[in-house]
């Protein structure tokens, strides 16, 4: 099992900057990846931005130049936000994925972008 934990979230105006962090505990020597997924009132959860033990990372197109993830040890992950828009308002959901498949989410930080 995994337990994950983020933090970092608020309410920002247009243009600000905010960093998300998310630690693992438990099985983290199991994690492959860890990812951020947000979801916006009334959509579904969508990706925002992934990356491997390797260091291998990806991004939704929507946050490509903007978001920036890293992962500094086997059990923290962050996601630097800048440029932000209304439009990434949401919950922010912290994901890891283990190496038999499992997936785990944390409870979620609520990022509010509005002037």
């Amino acid at each position: 099992q995994v337990q994950l934990v983020e933090s970092g979230g608020g309410l920002v105006q247009p243009g600000g900057s905010l960093r998300l962090s998310c630690a693992a505990s438990g099985s983290i020597f199991s994690i492959n990846a860890m990812g951020w997924y947000r979801q916006a009132p009334g959509k579904q959860r969508e990706l925002a931005a992934t990356v491997t033990r390797g260091g291998r990372t990806n991004y939704a197109d929507s946050v490509k130049g903007r978001f920036t993830i890293s992962r500094d040890t086997v059990n923290t992950v962050y996601l630097r936000m800048n440029s932000l828009k209304p439009e990434d308002t949401a919950v922010y959901y912290c994901n890891a994925k283990s190496n038999n498949g499992m997936d785990y989410w944390g409870k979620g930080t609520l990022v509010t972008v509005s002037s």
